[in-house]
């Protein structure tokens, strides 16, 4: 039962964070099942699973509150369930020796993009007024879709920067569009490790207490997206992600790092996270210092003035 609670919170936490960053519920959720034993192929098939009903979810919140273009979840989308469902299939052939390593290789790189693109850049916002074409989304989201399955998580950290990068949609579009289209993705991956590893794969217990945390946070998250500094939630995730995949890596038969060693690498890469959410906080609030406040036309304001007496007077009449 503990274990189910800790799953449920991770879960609200880890869809809080998504829902506003447009990443990192699968990476997350992930991380922390690989961290209490789950073999690899396991625990991406819980995730995805649970993430049928958390973008389902997402995706009608973010829709609700004017953050979806269809038209970019609909050329992304599919492929990128292609995508996925060759990668579940894929990780399901690996045997769990070689497949632990390897996700938590992927996990880490996933990790530190996460991890620099936020603490150095935040949500880049530079180049929205590029057109999107199906040529550069088709590509991304067969890309995406593939390292979601085989790394348990990496549609978002992939898809997100990139849309925000060189499309021309305002950054809560970019969010809303890709969580919504990642339902199609979370649906082909399940499908394809029920393919390769049967029902016995999935923890159900595990992927509904997922489920449950997912689905209290994701409107909230859908909410949040207007009003959360993304800056500071992207350094403080990605800082964690990659505490815990260099965990499993240190102690994994590639490296058999000694405790010496180990506490080493943990004491700076501590470090290296305090400096970086450290540094984030720093910079947003500098940003929220010197942002050009919208100016009140003053013509305006004087119309405005003068309107409030005159209405005042018709009403008193």
């Amino acid at each position: 039962m503990r274990t189910l609670i800790l799953l449920a919170l991770a879960g609200l936490g880890a869809q809080l964070v998504d829902g506003s960053l447009g990443m990192a519920y699968g990476v997350t959720s992930t991380t922390l099942l690989l961290a209490v034993g789950t073999n690899p192929a396991a625990a991406s098939a819980t995730v995805h699973l649970a993430e049928i009903g958390t973008t389902l979810a997402s995706g009608a919140a973010h829709w609700r509150f004017g953050n979806v273009d269809w038209r970019v979840v609909l050329k992304i989308g599919i492929p990128g369930a292609v995508g996925a469902f060759a990668g579940a299939t894929f990780l399901s052939a690996l045997s769990t020796e070689l497949a632990e390593p390897v996700m938590a290789l992927l996990l880490l790189g996933l990790g530190l993009y996460v991890l620099t693109r936020f603490t150095l850049a935040g949500l880049p916002t530079g180049n929205l007024d590029k057109p999107l074409r199906k040529r550069f989304l088709s590509p991304l989201g067969l890309v995406a879709g593939f390292l979601d399955a085989t790394g348990g998580g990496g549609w978002g950290p992939v898809g997100t920067p990139a849309i925000l990068a060189s499309g021309r949609l305002e950054p809560r579009k970019v969010i809303g569009s890709i969580d919504t289209s990642e339902f199609l993705v979370a649906v082909a991956a399940s499908v394809g490790f029920f393919v390769g590893l049967g029902s016995e794969g999935v923890n159900w217990l595990w992927a509904v207490a997922l489920l449950a945390g997912g689905l209290v946070a994701a409107p909230i998250a859908a909410w949040l997206v207007r009003h959360v500094p993304p800056r500071i939630l992207g350094s403080a995730v990605g800082g964690l992600i990659v505490l815990t995949n260099i965990r499993t890596l240190l102690r994994s038969d590639w490296l058999a790092a000694g405790d010496a060693t180990q506490w080493t690498v943990y004491g700076l890469v501590y470090a290296l996270w305090a400096a970086a959410v450290g540094y984030s906080v720093k910079e947003h609030r500098r940003t929220a210092r010197t942002a050009p406040r919208p100016a009140v036309d003053a013509v305006d304001a004087v119309d405005a003035a003068e309107a409030r007496p005159a209405e005042a007077g018709t009403t008193g009449r």
